[in-house]
């Protein structure tokens, strides 16, 4: 049984569900946000200001940056693990990738629910 230092005990099936469950998240979000300056031409800042201001709207967003960072981890993870064979070199991109992941995420939530 070969097992990888990178893994953590995490199955592919919880690797694949993360990443289609994202994926689903990230398009509805993604429909939204054009449909709504679609429908909402003359758009101003007012107006986009006030759609962020709502909670439901801050929710859905979060939801949309959680599921950005979940599916961009399992992505770059499986690149990473697939074509940087030595551990050490592996280790380092993946220490680097999840640091880069986790300061965009706080940043946007900072962005989202800061004052």
């Amino acid at each position: 049984m070969v097992t990888n230092i990178t893994n953590f005990g995490r199955s592919g099936l919880s690797d694949w569900l993360i990443q289609r469950v994202s994926a689903i998240i990230m398009a509805i979000y993604t429909v939204f946000i054009v449909a709504y300056l679609l429908f909402n031409p003359g758009l101003d800042y007012a107006t986009w200001s006030g759609l962020f201001a709502q909670t439901w709207m801050r929710i859905f967003s979060l939801l949309a940056f959680v599921s950005l960072s979940a599916h961009a981890w399992v992505g770059l993870w499986t690149v990473t693990t697939d074509y940087i064979k030595p551990t050490g070199i592996r280790v380092g991109a993946q220490t680097v990738v999840i640091l880069a992941i986790f300061v965009f995420l706080v940043w946007g939530i900072q962005i989202l629910w800061g004052a």
